[in-house]
């Protein structure tokens, strides 16, 4: 291979070299291969080789590593059916739209599945000569009437640049050694007329950021093996730090930089938000690939001339830890950060967090020591806690040969996520306990609302309206068809208007309000999070409050009010994973079965087994609903579903706030995982207490620690604190000391102040970015928020 010389600029500073040396494939390579000098292609040829089979070396005699090659046999069994050359129509009988770009990629996809179990050992499909001519032949017909320079592109440009040529290119990797000269050169120019370049992408040649960017650098650095171009292999290495743009569209390089410049506005951030198609929140989605197609890219460079070298490489240990760890929840990535895919039938049942899993594999051997050590106590602990998928009975054999050595390592797993983490770039939280784990999905000024594109996820309008989702032990819960049969004008935690938009309304919609966010005490589970709702298509307005504390949630609203329209707050949406699960009222049995419906009035507490608990100190008139509900996946999306109806059983309850409310409001206690002898309990004493439920402030106090939680909406003032504007804060007594956490929700602000009115204090540690100055009562803070984009501050302090 002839290394690329005509670069004008490295990638990076020779300092981080030894980065990017380190990064070293995880798997073994064909004998001899693994140490081969940079310029022989066959040695990256055989790398992509053993990422796609495992290599030559698998243990047959391991029953786990033998059943995964047994799925990756019956899978091209499978994609096999309908294949006909001789056809006209179409390669496959059910692929043969000329208007469904789709039906192209899942064509050539097919290929490589059956292309893989052609190539790895021990598969009834392994060396089949008549095989590999059906594959020679599908090829052929694929580059003769739908793919290449020949043809007309139609529909999705990410099939055509992208999902086609992947699949084209590892189908080529495997059957390298039979295409013969003259095949291999039609195909690398076929792929490279629609993608020739990492840096761009589209049929009108615009500039490629985020996944999409990792996406076509990896389907040129692919290509460039096969046709044995080193050049083309130093630009997608410098397409990774953007080097033709001065990194501007770097995918390594966090949004908001510590310099001052920002990117694209597409990719990670540094509070771990990933962001795509301009300000959808993304990470369970197009995140996730890109981390999927970086890990592999990087396996393919390592330890060659063009080996990765940028610094910001070690950005991705806060990508895992910060962007990914916190959204999932025991093998389930949280359906907020997901976009569009949670309307595909294809990734529930943990199928995301399978691909998150499979690419910090990857990543574990270049990054040794302590980054190492924590990504392999954290895939250790995600692959144990994952009960209901387990990952080494559904991954393919490359991860499954590094998963095992992984569960083998001497490092301990990492334990259960205890934490409460806030993405404010993305206006996302996520609140981590023993028993349970609960997402919160709001929206702003800076953020779309939902994504519905190429007819998907066609029923995502309340998506980021307050909803909350909450994982259980029941793993299940939002994979089994959840999607397509959820009432989606009734999600959880939602304030609503009451009827059905049309398909896809309002999608892509930023809100009139900057208020989305909150604040957290570092080292605890304690947090406040809110929003002030601005609905898309009605009048609705509404304040809206979640205090995370500890095992308790405290849903505060007011100033809900629409000019028409019955408005709800849904205070649950629970698909039932056992039909019966009883509901208490008050200690009272509320009726079984699928066709109940009633309202509850001056309810104090709620309990749904196997779900928890709902505490109303102010008591509160409800409505119950118990149905089954029957729908397709086509349904929710027009591309990917199918027609087949599902039926399940939901329980809603929900608090009807009447027609054309004006200053309405709610507060509940939600308690997770609780059993109904605690909710019980707590409704006789309540272990929150409401402070404060207006329109300037919502703020509730915890009796046990005397905490008090606190969102400003303007000026206001709760108990003996007291915000000049808009902020959210958390004060914290713990003895002697006393802790502050505070910020600004509207991202807007330069400075926040805070008047603390409790005598006798003393600052023992601050942020450089808080003053303190003595006022009548207390103290005052200050607290420079500039440029913070919603990021919390904190503060130590001490009573005399």
């Amino acid at each position: 291979m002839h290394p690329g010389t005509g670069t004008t600029r490295r990638t990076v500073l020779a300092g981080a070299a030894a980065l990017g040396a380190a990064v070293t494939l995880p798997l073994a390579l064909a004998p001899g291969a693994a140490h081969a000098a940079a310029g022989e292609a066959g040695a990256l040829r055989a790398r992509w080789h053993t990422l796609l089979t495992g290599g030559p070396g698998l243990d047959l005699g391991d029953e786990r590593i033998a059943a995964a090659v047994a799925r990756t046999g019956k899978a091209a069994t499978t994609a096999a059916e309908g294949i006909d050359p001789s056809r006209t129509d179409g390669l496959f009988a059910d692929l043969t739209s000329m208007t469904l770009s789709n039906h192209v990629t899942t064509s050539f996809k097919r290929l490589a599945t059956i292309a893989t179990a052609w190539a790895v050992p021990g598969t009834p499909q392994h060396g089949d000569t008549s095989l590999r001519d059906l594959l020679l032949a599908g090829v052929d017909w694929m580059l003769t009437n739908r793919y290449g320079p020949g043809h007309t592109r139609f529909d999705n440009d990410w099939d055509w640049e992208i999902g086609s040529a992947l699949a084209l290119n590892d189908a080529c990797v495997l059957l390298y050694d039979e295409l013969g000269a003259e095949r291999l050169e039609r195909i690398t120019a076929a792929v490279r007329h629609y993608t020739p370049d990492p840096n761009l992408w589209r049929a009108d040649r615009q500039i490629a950021t985020g996944a999409n960017r990792v996406w076509v650098s990896t389907v040129v650095a692919v290509n460039a093996v096969l046709r044995d171009d080193g050049e083309a292999l130093a630009r997608v290495r410098d397409a990774l730090s953007d080097v033709e743009g001065s990194g501007a569209n770097s995918v390594l390089a966090f949004n908001d930089r510590t310099d001052g410049t920002t990117g694209t506005g597409e990719g990670f951030y540094a509070d771990g938000s990933f962001l795509q198609h301009y300000k959808h929140p993304y990470n369970g989605g197009y995140g996730k690939e890109l981390l999927n197609s970086l890990s592999r890219l990087l396996n393919l460079l390592a330890g060659t001339e063009w080996t990765v070298t940028d610094p910001e490489l070690d950005n991705v240990r806060s990508w895992v830890l910060d962007g990914f760890d916190p959204l999932l929840a025991r093998g389930d990535v949280m359906a907020s950060v997901c976009g569009r895919e949670i309307a595909r039938p294809s990734k529930q049942g943990h199928a995301s967090a399978q691909t998150v899993v499979e690419a910090v594999l990857r990543l574990i051997p270049g990054f040794p020591g302590g980054t190492g050590d924590d990504f392999t106590a954290l895939v250790k602990q995600w692959i144990a806690e994952d009960t209901y998928r387990d990952f080494l009975a559904v991954t393919d054999p490359a991860s499954l040969v590094a998963a095992l050595r992984i569960v083998d390592s001497p490092v301990p797993a990492r334990g259960p996520l205890v934490a409460h983490k806030q993405h404010p770039r993305m206006d996302k939280a996520a609140h981590h306990r023993p028993s349970f784990a609960l997402g919160i999905s709001a929206y702003s000024s800076r953020i779309y609302n939902y994504e519905s594109i190429q007819n998907e996820n066609l029923h995502g309008w309340h998506l980021s309206d307050g909803m909350v989702l909450l994982y259980t032990d029941d793993l299940g819960h939002y994979s089994e068809d959840y999607w397509p049969t959820v009432d989606p004008t009734r999600l959880p935690g939602t304030t609503v208007v009451t009827g059905r938009p049309a398909d896809a309304a309002g999608q892509r919609t930023t809100s009139d309000s900057d208020w989305a966010g909150g604040t957290a005490l570092p080292g605890t589970t304690l947090g406040a999070y809110g929003m002030e709702l601005r609905a898309y298509g009605s009048t609705l307005r509404g304040l809206k409050s979640w205090f995370c504390l500890d095992d308790v949630i405290a849903c505060v609203g007011s100033g809900i009010g629409a000019d028409t329209g019955a408005v709800e707050t849904v205070v649950e949406n629970r698909k039932l994973r056992d039909p019966g699960a009883a509901l208490l009222v008050d200690g009272r049995p509320a009726p079984g079965g699928t066709d109940w419906s009633a309202r509850l009035d001056a309810v104090r507490w709620l309990h749904l087994e196997g779900t928890g608990g709902y505490i109303f100190p102010e008591r509160a008139d409800l409505r119950g609903l118990r149905e089954e509900r029957t729908a397709a996946w086509r349904e929710i999306n027009l591309k990917y579903g199918t027609d087949t109806l599902v039926t399940r059983p939901y329980l809603t309850l929900w608090q009807d706030h009447g027609t054309a409310p004006a200053g309405a409001g709610y507060y509940w206690l939600q308690a997770p995982a609780a059993s109904a002898a605690r909710t019980r309990q707590w409704s006789a004493a309540p272990p929150v207490r409401l402070v404060s439920r207006s329109t300037a402030v919502h703020a509730v106090r915890r009796p046990a620690d005397g905490l008090l939680a606190a969102n400003f909406w303007t000026a206001g003032t709760a108990q003996e604190l007291t915000s000049d504007g808009p902020a959210s804060a958390l004060v914290r007594p713990d003895g002697r000391t006393v802790t502050v956490a505070l910020s600004d929700p509207t991202q807007l602000r330069s400075s926040v102040v805070l008047d603390l009115a409790l005598p006798g204090l003393t600052v023992t540690a601050a942020d450089p970015r808080v003053r303190t100055a003595t006022s009548g009562r207390g103290l005052r803070i200050t607290a420079d928020t500039a440029g913070l984009h919603g990021a919390t501050l904190n503060l130590t302090l001490k009573r005399s």
